[in-house]
């Protein structure tokens, strides 16, 4: 009468879940680091590391305080960090960036503002974002060569 088999809705794979995308809000604010193992999209406020294994986009009414790290990225918001792309960075016409990029490929579409300094690297580096111990307490970047 009762059957034990679990759907496929509760069985879903690894990949299914590094394929997932997480959202933050127009409404939410977070104070603090994310690591996401799949794509994230925030609309709303933070303050703080973000890193994703997949993609980040920031949304054209996301302001973001804090140091980014993806391999591909989008951003139409306002960022104060810096950007760490082992892949592509797209600056949409909406973007405003103050901070150093670090990136493989940089598209920039008209409109966007960036201030700062810019690293075209090759794909045999990698981009690490860490905290510094240093007084400042902003985060650093380390690139270390594969």
């Amino acid at each position: 009468m009762f059957n034990n088999k679990t759907t496929t809705t509760e069985k879903k794979s690894a990949v299914e879940m590094v394929n997932s995308t997480n959202v933050i809000s127009k409404e939410t604010r977070i104070v603090g680091d994310i690591d996401a193992a799949g794509n994230i999209r925030i609309e709303g406020q933070l303050e703080g590391i973000v890193q994703s294994k997949t993609k980040i986009v920031i949304g054209e009414s996301a302001i973001i305080k804090g140091n980014i790290s993806a391999p591909d990225a989008e951003i139409s918001g306002k960022v104060e960090g810096e950007v760490f792309c082992t892949g592509s960075l797209y600056l949409n016409k909406t973007a405003v960036v103050t901070g150093n990029i670090t990136t493989q490929k940089l598209i920039v579409e008209n409109g966007a503002v960036f201030n700062g300094k810019c690293q075209i690297t090759t794909s045999s580096q990698s981009m690490v974002v860490s905290k510094s111990n240093q007084s400042d307490g902003e985060p650093k970047k380390q690139i270390a060569s594969l």
